[in-house]
């Protein structure tokens, strides 16, 4: 993209990633009940089936509850997983309140510097992220920093996590200094944790590439943007919507744009037309399509994108990474 007509917006989002599931007591401390609705939880969510893992996860939260108790804190684990699923399929308000009550029990059953306490501060910024409360993310990505570095230690890939969200809140308030210093240590981290061609390890670079080019470091950004290319190719297929995200990143539009139609049809099959995955992926294609002037067909899919994708939060655009503005025109965020 041209310097001249670059967007200081650069957006983001992270779910899958970047969200931590916990997890319930040894095995043998569960009902097999327990553990096979558990199980079926991980998979269900893993596939992007959200409205299995919201029955899994609302199973799971009732026998737990019944057989451990409100105050244990496999409990707080039960409604940490149902409130990812709700923060997954936009239910903010719903997901704000279900991590709430899990940090409370944490806090009281573990201490407030417990690896658990710091798991679900993340899991609560990640929600006030969403919802444009960049403020309150921040402080609690603070506090969940601090507590992991000092529970987990310097190099554990769950304080990258938390340096990634951190940075992505800085990427939305158009703080590129402070995320760049962020990004570089998650990927140190995430190097020397997960190996150097982990689909982390390239999540970081794209993250990172985004932001050098949002401050104009274009031969930096450039680099950065291939390794990522490469590893997502040869980890994750050259098919996975991930791809196309660098691809796109990167303005290379025609190459991104099959396979973001690749990813519609794949999207609208699994979640649903009116699944805000949905509708980031309209987003996506449409921007692609802002790039090339083909207004007509963005327009058109710009329209396409659910109703709930729309109502809070115009402007900026749901993803796992610090975008690169589109050529044109600005990145969006949905729900």
């Amino acid at each position: 993209m041209r310097a001249g007509r670059r967007s200081k917006t650069v957006a983001f989002i992270a779910v899958l990633a970047l969200l931590t599931f916990g997890a319930l007591a040894t095995a043998s401390a569960q009902p097999a009940d327990i553990k096979a609705i558990n199980k079926a939880f991980q998979n269900h969510y893993a596939r992007g089936n959200y409205p299995a893992a919201q029955i899994d996860a609302q199973k799971l939260e009732r026998l737990v509850k019944a057989r451990f108790g409100a105050d244990h804190p496999d409990y707080a684990v039960a409604l940490n997983k149902l409130g990812i699923v709700f923060l997954a399929e936009g239910k903010y308000s719903e997901a704000e309140g279900l991590f709430k009550r899990a940090l409370a029990i944490r806090e009281k059953a573990l201490g407030a510097n417990h690896s658990d306490v710091g798991q679900t501060l993340n899991n609560l910024a990640l929600v006030y992220r969403a919802q444009g409360k960049y403020a309150e993310a921040e402080e609690l990505l603070k506090r969940a920093l601090v507590i992991r570095q000092k529970a987990l230690g310097a190099s554990h890939p769950d304080v990258a996590k938390t340096l990634n969200n951190l940075a992505l809140v800085h990427v939305a308030q158009a703080k590129y200094t402070d995320a760049e210093g962020l990004f570089e240590r998650a990927l140190a981290i995430r190097e020397k944790a997960l190996g150097a061609n982990h689909p982390d390890v390239a999540q970081t670079l794209n993250n990172l590439a985004n932001v050098y080019r949002a401050q104009g470091k274009y031969s930096e950004a450039e680099a950065l943007h291939k390794r990522a290319l490469a590893i997502r190719e040869k980890v994750l297929g050259a098919n996975h919507p991930a791809v196309a995200d660098t691809l796109n990143d990167q303005g290379k539009y025609s190459e991104a744009e099959g396979l973001y139609k690749r990813a519609l049809a794949i999207r609208e099959q699994t979640n649903g037309e009116g699944h805000p995955f949905v509708g980031q992926v309209l987003n996506n294609l449409a921007l692609v399509y802002v790039a090339q002037a083909k207004y007509t067909e963005a327009v058109g899919l710009f329209e396409r994108r659910p109703p709930r994708a729309l109502a809070k939060h115009p402007g900026r655009q749901p993803h796992d990474r610090a975008r690169r503005p589109s050529a044109g025109a600005t990145a969006r965020w949905l729900p």
